[in-house]
Formats: C-alpha cells, sequence, structure tokens
C-alpha cells in the first residue's frame, strides 16, 4: 500500500473521523454534538505534531507526508467542516455565502503558505518552529464553540448570523495576515483544553432555549439582503 503507515499519523486520522462524524451531525441539524466534534478535532490536531516529532527515527519521506497529510487534514476539519456547520447554522444567504468563501480562500491560502515554510525550514534544520506566522487555522475549533456558548445563552436570535458572519471574516482575515505568534507552551495548550472543555460542559448542563440551535437553521436569521432564496427551507 501507498503511504507510511505508524503511530505518528494516528491522531491526524482520528481528527478526521471526527470531523467526518460531525459533518453528518451539522447537516442533520445536531449542532452541539457536531461543535464537540470540531473541538475534538482541534485537540487531536494540537497535539499530532509533538507526537509525530517523538519518533526521532522517521526519514526525510516520512516528515514530508507528515507535513502533508496534516494539511490536507486541517483543510477539511478547520475549513470545510467549519463552513458546513455555519452554514447549516444559518449562514445560507448572499453576504453568508460570501464569508464561507473567503473563510475556505483564507485557509486554503494560510495551509499552503505553512507547507512551503515548513518544507524549506526543514530542509535546513530540525526540531520545530517556534512561531506561527498568521493565526494557526485549528483556532477556529478554539473560537467557535465559544461563540456557540455565548450564542444559546446571549445573543439575540437576530443577531446570531451577523455573530457567525464577523467571526468568519476575521478568524479569515487572521489567517493570512503576516504576524508572528508564539507557539504555545504546553501549559498554554493545556488551558486552551480546559477552556474549550468548560465552554462545552456549560452547554450541556447549563439550560438554555432552544434545541441545539436548530431553530436558526429553520428561521430566517438573515434579512432579505443575506438571502439568496427566501423560500429555501433548511432541515
Amino acid at each position: 500500500m501507498i503511504g507510511f503507515y505508524d503511530y505518528t499519523v494516528i491522531l491526524t486520522y482520528v481528527s478526521l473521523i471526527c470531523t467526518s462524524f460531525g459533518i453528518v451531525q451539522a447537516v442533520e441539524g445536531n449542532f452541539t454534538i457536531a461543535v464537540y466534534c470540531l473541538a475534538a478535532s482541534g485537540l487531536c490536531d494540537m497535539f499530532d505534531g509533538k507526537v509525530a516529532r517523538s519518533k526521532k527515527d522517521r526519514t526525510s519521506d516520512e516528515k514530508l507526508f507528515g507535513v502533508q497529510i496534516d494539511s490536507l487534514c486541517d483543510v477539511i476539519c478547520f475549513g470545510v467542516f467549519p463552513s458546513v456547520l455555519c452554514y447549516r447554522m444559518g449562514m445560507n444567504g448572499l453576504l453568508g455565502s460570501i464569508a464561507i468563501a473567503y473563510y475556505l480562500v483564507c485557509s486554503v491560502i494560510r495551509l499552503a503558505y505553512f507547507n512551503v515554510l515548513e518544507t524549506n525550514r526543514q530542509q535546513v534544520e530540525e526540531g520545530v518552529n517556534k512561531y506561527y506566522h498568521g493565526l494557526p487555522i485549528t483556532s477556529i475549533s478554539i473560537f467557535l464553540p465559544i461563540v456557540y456558548l455565548f450564542s444559546l445563552h446571549f445573543v439575540p436570535f437576530g443577531a446570531w448570523g451577523y455573530v457567525l458572519f464577523a467571526l468568519l471574516f476575521i478568524v479569515g482575515s487572521l489567517f493570512v495576515i503576516d504576524f508572528r505568534l508564539k507557539k504555545p507552551t504546553n501549559r498554554q495548550l493545556a488551558s486552551f483544553v480546559a477552556l474549550v472543555a468548560v465552554a462545552l460542559v456549560i452547554t450541556v448542563v447549563v439550560p438554555h432555549k432552544g434545541n441545539s440551535k436548530k431553530q436558526y437553521a429553520n428561521g430566517k436569521v438573515f434579512s432579505t439582503i443575506f438571502k439568496l432564496d427566501n423560500n429555501t427551507t433548511s432541515k
């Protein structure tokens, strides 16, 4: 079989499996479960690089394969998946579609640029890069669950679509703005994981109106400016 099969890519594949299940849940309208899947994918991605680097005898081909498979999975996990989720939660109008397209374009640009930088870096030095160029694409797995939590309890019904629009536009822009961001330490990673975990637990234990955000998909979130077809109904 083609490819490389060892423990260094297991977390990457687990992340992709979580995403495939999450996309199905998003399409079905089970948004809370889908958000959990997005967070789980992000958790796997945070640590897959550390697992891969623990294998000290990787060949050059194995390292390059790891970079490519990670980015390809990231396109689906943190590019396509959040876009599908946001679409099903109401961003199915003109401006919503523009925001989703913009986010996806920024996602692939950011990942392609990372591949170029990382491939060139590995040819001249070992170890891990200490800085990100632009916001890492995995960050959507932190921001979207937190925004989802707040939307359940604090965001008025009519404002939800605008919140998603702003989130995709801002995060997408930060993907391609060239600034250096120091990579988090293990303690900081643990803090991020704890923050998202608390947010997800609150969505379960704290009562809220509606049923896993289905009302947003079924309602007219945007005005007619945002809607391409007012007769279109979501599941």
